[in-house]
């Protein structure tokens, strides 16, 4: 008697609607996988919402680089850029030919040409951050600023963790 007292208790602590498998905890989800997903939502939403500028993600990037380090080499911008530098050449060629990026020689060594943005450039990057800004406010929407800025420092750890 004291068995079927215990099994009721079982039954009555799971809901009547909940399979065996449901009623054990799921181990948390990998934080990779979370970074992962994460990453993709935000460059499908930064790619539908530079759009309307006329500038992919990968050229907002690339840009967002040079404004941020100054002028760079190709090789530097594809390192920065997380590209291939043939990709970063295809890119290179893109903000040329929209007068966005101007090439000028390294002053300390002969074969290296410095890239260096235009005001042009600098002009539509401003525009751009402010489609990011609203963009990142909605993503941080209900994190307290205290988290938004453990987030940012726990994220750059983890990027130094496995540099």
């Amino acid at each position: 008697m004291a068995i079927q007292r215990k099994q009721k208790t079982v039954r009555a602590a799971a809901p009547d609607h909940a399979t065996e498998s449901e009623t054990h905890t799921s181990p948390p989800i990998r934080i990779p996988y979370l970074i992962g997903r994460t990453d993709r939502v935000v460059k499908r939403r930064l790619t539908e919402a530079l759009a309307p500028h006329g500038i992919t993600l990968p050229l907002f990037t690339a840009m967002s680089v040079l404004q941020a380090r100054g002028s760079l080499s190709n090789a530097q911008l594809a390192e920065r850029s997380f590209i291939s530098p043939q990709s970063a050449n295809e890119i290179v060629k893109m903000m040329e030919t929209k007068g966005w990026v101007v090439r000028e020689p390294d002053p300390t060594h002969g074969r290296i040409v410095k890239l260096s943005l235009t005001a042009n450039a600098e002009a539509l990057l401003a525009r751009c951050d402010e489609t990011v800004k609203r963009l990142e406010a909605e993503m941080l929407e209900g994190i307290a600023p205290e988290h938004v800025a453990l987030l940012q420092h726990l994220l750059t750890q983890c990027a130094k963790n496995l540099r």
